[in-house]
């Protein structure tokens, strides 16, 4: 919906332009210039894609279904089949039959459509918001880059797949803040109203004392390898299987439950242990990821998470988060708070849930809009990315680890040229398989 108070234009305005001339001083001005002419009008929010895969066309929608008015004018993916892919998903007919009014909303015509390992470099100057999407193991690279430039920021979760990559998110994050440039990470926990409902009261709980959490099912996709392709382009597409683009599925997906620990302990494990293996899953098509992960995260008040994560077909599916206190318990799955004789104290009423990955963009939009500084999520965002990766680095050494230690350990899984033709940083045996970390043999400095 287009704003139509004059104050309300200016402040927008003057809250980009202010991100903008921080990133590079007056170099950066022609930049959000360029942007201008694409849209033609001086209070539209101009969005850049940068990653075009599914959480990529799922976020650009909803950014796209917000109340503001906004316009995606660029998109950028390694692979041009994908950003064909996702701008057709999101012009679909389909849309429109459901009254969304996204095709209208969309103006990338082909110049602005870039593919390649630099296609984010071309298509984050020409926007206002950035939604970064790719496999996390390019988010650093690209929050950098998008904070250099002063835009506002939309990035998937997790946002580093190792502790280099980490300690890169980390700086970033600390530039952003002092710009004043919005980041909404996308562990969405954080934006559902049940969620929200109970944190605001855990302490009917007391004192947290230990929690448990799950991230069970039958996994995901697997992505055939195809005789044409390079192995930098074969590990590009079959990305979930391999550590430098994935970082596990203890990273990728468990780091939604282990973040709401995080969040209602209000810190981050200081030490972890634990034991996972690969019993079912583990083709050649299945990389180097293990199929489950147990993990016994510590927090400095001595409190226990016990963290478990499995990738099993015909075993128990769960995802929920259960957080114990010296007075009751939270139910996460079931928006609940009972004490410890079972009696429910407290129950969300589920007839005002929201959906969490809409009400992100929402906020985001609305804030960006009115020229308002809110979100800060990407400190919170690394942290709960590394104490996911400290589980993983916990699993495959089977020894216990410190999360200062691993933090500082500047332990890079990234390839040192990105490029198809290159290497990549694991490579498959004479056999077709990939090294595979032991535990008792995988070591951590």
């Amino acid at each position: 919906m287009k704003e139509n108070n004059d104050s309300s234009h200016a402040s927008r305005r003057d809250f980009v332009r202010q991100g903008s001339l921080l990133a590079g001083g007056l170099v950066a001005a022609p930049l959000l210039s360029q942007a201008n002419y694409f849209s033609g009008a001086d209070d539209v929010i101009r969005i850049a894609l940068v990653g075009c895969g599914g959480r990529g066309t799922g976020a650009a929608m909803q950014a796209l279904s917000t109340q503001q008015n906004v316009r995606l004018v660029a998109m950028a993916d390694a692979f041009r089949d994908r950003l064909d892919d996702c701008l057709k998903a999101i012009t679909s007919e389909e849309n429109a039959e459901k009254g969304k009014n996204i095709k209208a909303r969309v103006d990338v015509p082909e110049e602005r459509r870039f593919t390649g390992f630099d296609g984010y470099l071309k298509a984050i100057p020409l926007a206002d918001v950035v939604i970064l999407a790719t496999p996390p193991g390019f988010r650093p690279i690209h929050f950098e880059e998008a904070v250099k430039q002063g835009k506002q920021i939309f990035m998937e979760k997790p946002v580093a797949t190792d502790p280099a990559g980490v300690q890169r998110v980390l700086a970033a994050a600390a530039e952003a803040k002092r710009k004043k440039l919005n980041v909404v990470v996308g562990l969405q926990r954080h934006y559902q109203n049940s969620y929200r409902e109970l944190y605001k009261r855990k302490d009917l709980i007391g004192d947290i004392t230990s929690a448990q959490a799950w991230w069970n099912n039958d996994g995901v996709w697997v992505r055939a390898r195809k005789p044409e392709q390079t192995e930098m382009e074969y590990q590009m597409r079959n990305w979930y299987y391999f550590n430098w683009l994935c970082g596990d599925h203890i990273t990728e997906q468990h780091i939604h439950n282990i973040d709401v620990i995080n969040w209602f302990k209000g810190g981050y494990p200081v030490k972890a242990q634990g034991m996972g293996g690969r019993e079912v899953r583990k083709g050649k098509d299945h990389g180097e990821i293990y199929d489950h992960h147990f993990v016994e995260f510590e927090y400095a008040d001595g409190s226990i998470l016990n963290s478990q994560c499995r990738h099993i077909k015909g075993t128990m599916a769960r995802v929920d988060e259960h957080i114990f206190g010296s007075k009751g318990r939270i139910h996460c799955g079931k928006a609940q708070i009972t004490d410890h004789l079972g009696k429910v104290v407290y129950q969300f009423d589920r007839k005002t849930e929201n959906n969490p990955y809409q009400t992100e963009h929402d906020e985001l939009f609305a804030a960006v809009a009115k020229g308002e500084y809110k979100f800060a999520d990407a400190y919170n965002g690394a942290m709960s990315t590394m104490t996911s990766i400290l589980g993983r680095m916990a699993t495959y050494s089977g020894q216990l680890v410190s999360m200062d230690k691993a933090l500082q350990s500047g332990i890079n899984l990234q390839p040192s040229v990105y490029d198809f033709a290159a290497a990549p940083p694991v490579a498959p045996g004479a056999d077709g398989y990939y090294p595979v970390a032991v535990p008792g043999v995988t070591k951590y400095a």
